[in-house]
């Protein structure tokens, strides 16, 4: 299966968060959307990093609560890992944890076309084996589901 078999059930609606808006903003962009990143962008069509919650709290633990007026860019990620749509679930899930990240944009010919996450995967993953595992049990007991 596919990356675009994730977006076509979860969407490719993409949260974005200018580099110029401080941490505060970013903290409300998150809590307002019920995320836990959002990609770094100005016009909201290109990369220009991803900033997480874990962002926000390594840097609240090494600068103090003055980071909330910084700019996201002094805590987002710049050099920012990608996929296609045509990637593999199982290379994202083995790219995201080997890189211990959670999210990951989906960019192609240069357009953000939507963010994975590991929450993504993981759940398309258990609904996979649980089609498989329901499939095997009917095969068994000779019911057709």
């Amino acid at each position: 299966m596919r990356i675009s078999d994730i977006l076509r059930v979860k969407g490719d609606r993409v949260v974005t968060v200018s580099p110029d808006a401080d941490v505060t903003e970013l903290l409300t962009v998150l809590a307002e959307h019920k995320i836990g990143a959002a990609v770094v962008s100005r016009e909201g069509g290109s990369v220009e990093g991803i900033v997480s919650e874990r962002d926000v709290v390594r840097a609240l633990a090494a600068r103090g609560a003055a980071v909330l007026t910084e700019p996201v860019a002094s805590i987002a990620t710049a050099q920012v890992r990608s996929v296609t749509r045509t990637a593999l679930v199982e290379d994202v899930e083995r790219l995201m944890t080997e890189r211990r990240f959670r999210h990951v944009p989906v960019i192609e010919d240069g357009a953000l076309h939507g963010v994975v996450s590991i929450g993504d995967v993981v759940k398309f993953r258990i609904d996979e084996l649980e089609a498989e595992r329901s499939s095997l049990a009917g095969y068994i007991t000779g019911e057709r589901t």
